[in-house]
C-alpha cells in the first residue's frame, strides 16, 4: 500500500499579492501559485482567493494532499483568535475570524503568523538561520519589521507584539513616526525613509529607493551619503539588539538589502562602536545578509503550517 505524500501550504498574503506554495516536510517547494490580493475586499473574499489557491496546488499536485496551511500575514496576529488586528492594507481582514472560516472551507488545520516572524521562521528552516538556535530578522521594505526567534521559535510576547524592530528609537528627536513617536528605524533606513532623504537631499521628488541606490552606485555623494546614514541608523538598532539578547546570529533581508555595500561598513562600524557585547564577542556575533529573498516568508508559513497538525 502506497502511503500518499502530504505537504504544507505556505501562504505569503500581502495587501496587493497573495502567494502560495507547496513545501515538503523536507522543505522542498513542490508547486506555487501567484494571486492578486482583492483590494479591500471583506473577509470572505480574502478567505476565498486563499481557498481557491490551495486547491489550484492540490490540483497540480497528484498523488499528494496538503496537511495543513499556514499564512504569514502582516499586523498583529491574535494567535488564540487566529485573527489579525492593526494591518493597513488588509482592513477587510481586521478581527475576521480567518483561521476559523479557513479551517471550515478546507478541512485542514490552519495557523496564522505576523510576516516578518514568518521570514524569520522561514530562514531558520532553509536559509542563512540553520545552524542557529537562536536568531534575529530584520526586514527592510517599505517599513521595517522584525523576527525573535528564541530555542527555535518565535518570541511573540504576551499580545502578539514582539518584534517590532521597526519602532526601536535610533535617533532622538529624528523623523517624527506614524506610531506617534520620533527617532524610529523605520523613519531612518527603511525604503520610505530613502525615498524620503532624497528629496530632503534634491534628488528628485520622484525618485524611488532603487533610483536612489543606483545613483549611489554611480558615485552620487548625496546618494551615497543616504545610505551611510542608513547603516548608522541599522548600526544604533543591532548595537541595543546585541546588547539586549548576545545572540550569535542577526539577519537582514528585504527590498533595501541589494544595497548591502553601501549601508554595511557605516552600520557594522556603528555596531563596533556602540556595543560593549558585540566587541567582547571577539567576532562570533555574526549580523549577515539574509539568503531566501522574498521565498524566506513562504518556507515560514509552511513550517508554520506543518507546526499546526
Amino acid at each position: 500500500m502506497t502511503t500518499m505524500k502530504r505537504f504544507s501550504v505556505g501562504v505569503d498574503l500581502g495587501g496587493t499579492n497573495l502567494r502560495a506554495a507547496a513545501v515538503s516536510e523536507e522543505g522542498a517547494i513542490l508547486a506555487a501559485v501567484h494571486r492578486a490580493t482583492p483590494q479591500g475586499a471583506p473577509g470572505d473574499d480574502v478567505t476565498a482567493r486563499i481557498a481557491g489557491a490551495v486547491g489550484e496546488l492540490r490540483g497540480r499536485l497528484e498523488g499528494a494532499a496538503p496537511a495543513a496551511v499556514g499564512i504569514g500575514a502582516p499586523g498583529i496576529i491574535v494567535m488564540e483568535k487566529g485573527t489579525i488586528t492593526q494591518s493597513p492594507n488588509l482592513p477587510g481582514l481586521d478581527g475576521y475570524p480567518l483561521r476559523d472560516r479557513l479551517e471550515g472551507l478546507l478541512g485542514l488545520p490552519v495557523r496564522l503568523e505576523n510576516d516578518a516572524n514568518a521570514a524569520a521562521l522561514g530562514e531558520k528552516w532553509r536559509g542563512a538561520g540553520r545552524d542557529a538556535d537562536h536568531l534575529v530578522l530584520l526586514t527592510l521594505g517599505t517599513g521595517i519589521g522584525g523576527g525573535i526567534i528564541y530555542r527555535g521559535e518565535i518570541v511573540h510576547g504576551f499580545l502578539g507584539m514582539a518584534g517590532e524592530l521597526g519602532h526601536l528609537k535610533v535617533v532622538p528627536g529624528g523623523y517624527p513616526c506614524g506610531c506617534g513617536s520620533e527617532g524610529c528605524l523605520e523613519q531612518h533606513a527603511s525604503a520610505s525613509a530613502i525615498t524620503a532623504m532624497g528629496r530632503m537631499m534634491g534628488l528628485g521628488e520622484q525618485l524611488s529607493a532603487k533610483e536612489i541606490f543606483e545613483l549611489a552606485e554611480g558615485g552620487n555623494r548625496r546618494a551615497k551619503a543616504i545610505f551611510q546614514n542608513v547603516g548608522k541608523a541599522l548600526g544604533a538598532a543591532l548595537a541595543n539588539l546585541v546588547n539586549i539578547f548576545n545572540f550569535p546570529l542577526y539577519l537582514l533581508s528585504g527590498g533595501v538589502l541589494p544595497a548591502w555595500s553601501l549601508f554595511a561598513p557605516a552600520m557594522l562600524a556603528e555596531v563596533e562602536r556602540s556595543s560593549y557585547v558585540y566587541r567582547g564577542t571577539a567576532g562570533r556575533t555574526r549580523i549577515e545578509p539574509a539568503t531566501l529573498g522574498a521565498d524566506a516568508g513562504l518556507f515560514g508559513a509552511a513550517w508554520v503550517g506543518w507546526q499546526a497538525r
